[in-house]
């Protein structure tokens, strides 16, 4: 195709139109940073003074060696740990794929051809029989001025973080569920052996209240409320037995074992007992950002986004390829052979968009709105972690004060048990008000411990808000996070 002199003279304002066109259409705001103001208070609203051992896992606290087993086998061998390792491997791979972008890719090619048209020698001078050896080093470029493959780059990175951040989450749930039903677990084994006792206690009572209605000194009516409470308390065993059995196959699929075996760490544990809870120190907010899994993967997933944003707009830039071939050629006519000769090629190409119906723009929208999304679930990610931990303080707070009340309960019915037993044998009072003094220690004692139970979780619950495991000075000062630089050179 040929221009004139005039075309010519037109050629460059036609390309100032097409460049001030694109830079018009490439122009954007920057994102904004995510809000993580609920983090800057010097200390959360039902914090109270409370000391930790500094110890990074928190279950150890417990002092409980089959729970300690039981979690260190689970943050290997649960499955959705495993899950979430095969998600890093499967990310690393899209790291390196999107990487390999910012290099030439460098492949040798090769080719043997012989042909033969099977015509007579004075006809082979217009359509020779040919035999040609070629081989060639090639090598293709896409040169990213504009930072299009190096935020797609960096997007691949960041994925890769997320997912290494997401085993760790993974872990940081297994051991607090494990930690949870072990609790549950052994709680309903207690139970379980109190109401026993109690059972036994109450089944006595109502044996010695037939007697005395025998003996007139009781009532149908009597025998009737003793008969109810044996059958009130024999109704409770069943569930409590069920629940031991639910939590057993719950650890197993927990620690990744099979649920009709019995797990060694729990048979190890013979008999049933409530390990004493860690006191646990809350520190400040802006710990949060940095012990909990979930905000360091929001966190991230919200950097991959804006990083992604960048490479949606470094795409309406032109686009510059480099292309190059390096061979050697040995090539034979007619069963005349030429000598090998060497060859090489070498372009220069662009690309520019100048009308795509709004594709790149709506491109850009689309990210944005991802890149907002994540902000938006970051910040409210934030939130509902400060919002955990104060809520799980108050829980125990208020159920440590629960749990003090029911002790001093239980120690009460117990001094009256020893009242009882004294007066029994001084012949002061009959058998039938000593069982019912013995029924309230076990009442009692099965009150607390449901509350030393509830207090074991809403310990765990209090760790997990808090982020799992964690050293008792935080080696670093979170900043307030602000998004990627939207450098001017590689963004339009």
């Amino acid at each position: 195709m040929s221009f004139s002199p005039s075309r010519l003279q037109q050629f460059p304002l036609l390309l100032a139109v097409c460049l001030a066109a694109v830079l018009s259409a490439c122009a954007t705001s920057e994102p904004e940073p995510p809000d993580v103001s609920a983090t800057e208070d010097s200390r959360f609203r039902h914090a109270q003074d409370q000391k930790q051992a500094g110890d990074a896992s928190w279950w150890r606290g417990f002092d409980d060696d089959a729970l300690m087993a039981l979690v260190q086998r689970a943050q290997s061998a649960n499955h959705d740990v495993r899950i979430a390792v095969q998600r890093v491997r499967q990310a690393r791979a899209g790291q390196t794929a999107a990487a390999s972008r910012l290099w030439p890719t460098v492949s040798l090619t090769g080719s043997a051809s012989d042909e033969r048209s099977g015509l007579p020698d004075q006809v082979k001078q217009g359509k020779p029989d040919t035999r040609a050896y070629r081989g060639a080093l090639d090598l293709g470029w896409e040169l990213d001025l504009f930072g299009a493959a190096r935020a797609g780059a960096d997007a691949a990175e960041l994925d890769a973080l997320t997912a290494e951040e997401g085993v760790e989450a993974a872990r940081w749930l297994v051991s607090s569920e494990v930690a949870r039903q072990y609790i549950v677990w052994q709680s309903a084994r207690l139970r379980l052996a109190k109401l026993d006792a109690l059972l036994k206690a109450q089944t006595d009572t109502e044996r010695l209240t037939r007697s005395r209605e025998a003996g007139g000194l009781a009532s149908r009516f009597d025998v009737a409320r003793a008969a109810g409470e044996v059958q009130s308390l024999a109704a409770q065993l069943p569930p409590l037995r069920t629940l031991v059995a639910v939590t057993e196959t719950q650890l197993a699929v927990l620690v990744g074992a099979n649920p009709n075996q019995p797990l060694p760490e729990l048979s190890a544990s013979t008999a049933p007992w409530l390990p004493t809870p860690p006191r646990l120190s809350a520190r400040q907010p802006v710990d949060l950002l940095l012990r909990r899994p979930d905000l360091r993967v929001a966190h991230k997933q919200f950097m991959a986004e804006a990083a992604r944003l960048r490479e949606a707009q470094a795409d309406r830039w032109p686009k510059f390829f480099l292309a190059a071939a390096f061979g050697r050629q040995d090539l034979s006519l007619n069963a005349l052979d030429l000598s090998p000769v060497r060859y090489s090629t070498a372009a220069l190409a662009f690309t520019m968009p100048l009308f795509d119906a709004g594709r790149l723009r709506a491109a850009v929208e689309r990210q944005s709105a991802k890149e907002r999304m994540a902000t938006l679930q970051y910040e409210k990610a934030v939130l509902g972690a400060v919002k955990d931990v104060d809520d799980s303080l108050v829980a125990l707070n208020q159920e440590r004060d629960r749990s003090t009340a029911l002790d001093a309960v239980t120690q009460q019915r117990r001094t009256g048990l020893r009242h009882a037993e004294s007066l029994y044998r001084e012949g002061q009072i009959d058998r039938l008000q000593l069982l019912d003094a013995q029924r309230a220690v076990l009442a009692a004692e099965l009150s607390a411990i449901d509350g030393q139970a509830q207090l074991a979780l809403n310990t765990v619950q209090l760790a997990s808000a808090l982020g799992g495991g964690w050293q008792d000075t935080p080696t670093t000062t979170p900043p307030r996070i602000t998004p990627p630089s939207l450098a001017p050179e590689s963004l339009p």
